[in-house]
């Protein structure tokens, strides 16, 4: 019962958040002026320290973090990680050629029982590689008069 009242609190903090900054007095234009409050927006008087706006927006940045930190924590089911409880994605099977129905099964590789020995190579470098080109074709040049 007390989770879901924090979360509408929280919903509500949150909205009311989105408005107060949204009316703030911007550089350009904004939305204070469009309803009429552009220049009286001071809490106590043109000298004031901070507008109005933003101290209730300072007011209710602190109920959106504490809001939220306490959501955290009253969400919590269990120890661990919130994502501690999913499982993990399933292995990749191997992927085989398909088989026609009635046709013998190749042999399974088998690992051999004895040592072999490596093919003698010779000492010799390899042969560098040969370029080839091919010749361009000039623009042809259209004839003097």
């Amino acid at each position: 019962m007390l989770y879901y009242l924090l979360t509408t609190f929280y919903v509500f903090v949150c909205l009311v958040l989105l408005l107060v900054i949204l009316l703030q007095q911007g550089k350009g234009g904004d939305m204070a002026a469009a309803f009429g409050g552009g220049s009286s927006q001071t809490a106590f008087g043109a000298r004031g320290g901070a507008t109005l706006l933003s101290k209730i927006t300072a007011a209710f940045a602190v109920l959106f973090m504490l809001g939220a930190l306490c959501l955290a924590i009253l969400g919590r089911r269990g120890p661990g990680s919130v994502v501690g409880g999913t499982p993990g994605p399933p292995p990749a099977a191997p992927v085989s050629a398909p088989q026609t129905p009635g046709a013998p099964k190749p042999p399974a590789p088998q690992a051999p029982t004895t040592p072999q020995q490596a093919p003698a190579t010779s000492q010799q470098p390899p042969a560098p590689p040969t370029v080839t080109t091919t010749p361009t074709q000039q623009p042809a040049t259209p004839p003097a008069k």
